[in-house]
């Protein structure tokens, strides 16, 4: 008999009902991830109108950094924010990249070369739920639409409140829906009609990587119940901040 492709149908229709419950949720999604690496760019900018390198900057801004701040972004993918984060700083300033899928990384890695950041980043292969830092070791903590496909955003929030120092900033970039029914309806139609098809057939995937994209956003937690879980963990000035007609939010919160 032929040998079954691992990354064939990581996602299928029963399992997408709620992805969010699915018991093995964490090995799908590296499965997932590390199967689209190739695309992944190209299939973010494509599908999002750029808009995607909008919304980076504008969580470098909100983040308020400071010329020699410590960085850590976590489910850095091929490194978009962390070399964002890195044209901010100054030499003595630095970002660590860490994400779970080994394979974002070396694409991560080309593009500080690219960028000329590469001794400012550095990159690590760990997951969110036990980040391989010391306690109060970062100034600013970033997750860009990442915190829905960790298995316990709430256990992840801890560990972001660990790492960050007193005075520290969360910034968290995720995608949600658009408050207005009419645009909700056409960002819907959008998004779970023609997205999948069109990047499935851009990225060749088969781990259905682009029906679970619709299907986490649309059955993760309210921008409202986010908001709560920060505050819950210890965060004050817990902000969001709508982007693009809601289609993402900026949430930041401070550790005091």
């Amino acid at each position: 008999m032929p040998a079954t492709d691992p990354t064939s149908n990581v996602w299928n229709d029963s399992l997408l009902q709620n992805p969010h419950e699915v018991s093995d949720k964490r090995s799908r999604i590296q499965k997932m991830f590390a199967a689209i690496a190739p695309s992944y760019d190209l299939n973010n900018r494509l599908h999002s109108l750029w808009m995607d390198q909008r919304w980076r900057k504008k969580a470098v801004k909100l983040a308020e950094v400071k010329p020699t701040d410590t960085i850590v972004d976590v489910a850095c993918g091929t490194g978009d924010l962390t070399v964002a984060f890195a044209r901010a700083l100054e030499e003595k300033g630095k970002v660590i990249g860490i994400d779970f899928t080994f394979e974002m990384l070396p694409f991560a890695e080309s593009k500080s070369q690219i960028a000329n950041r590469k001794s400012q980043i550095g990159y690590l292969n760990a997951d969110a739920l036990a980040l391989p830092l010391p306690d109060q070791v970062a100034d600013i903590l970033s997750i860009a639409f990442g915190i829905r496909n960790v298995s316990d955003p709430s256990a992840a929030l801890k560990e972001f409140h660990r790492v960050l120092k007193p005075g520290g900033r969360l910034i968290i970039l995720e995608f949600s829906l658009p408050t207005n029914r009419f645009l909700r309806a056409l960002y819907n139609f959008y998004f779970q009609k023609i997205l999948p098809r069109t990047a499935t057939w851009i990225s060749r995937d088969k781990t259905g990587a682009y029906k679970y994209l619709p299907q986490s956003v649309n059955t993760f937690i309210s921008p409202t119940t986010m908001q709560q879980m920060m505050q819950q963990t210890g965060f004050t000035e817990v902000h969001a901040h709508p982007l693009t007609f809601g289609i993402c939010i900026c949430y930041r919160g401070l550790k005091t």
